[in-house]
């Protein structure tokens, strides 16, 4: 079994799929998070092997839009 670990959750999930298939079955919205195995991101596409621990990270964007006065 694979463990996966975002914020304060933590799931045991079958491992021989694809990061999306997991994120899916786990109601996690595949464009929300990055997901790392061993410190490098991985795809969603990328098959969680048995034994991997894979750490879900917040995709967190910001800023008004607006382009400061300096770049006009």
């Amino acid at each position: 079994m694979a463990k996966v670990m975002y914020r304060d959750k933590e799931w045991t999930v079958q491992g021989g799929r694809p990061v999306r298939e997991i994120l899916e079955e786990l109601q996690l919205n595949p464009e929300s998070v990055l997901a790392v195995r061993d410190g490098k991101l991985i795809n969603e596409e990328t098959i969680v092997e048995e034994d991997d621990v894979i750490k879900l990270v917040a995709v967190i964007s910001g800023g008004t839009g607006a382009v400061p006065r300096r770049f006009l």
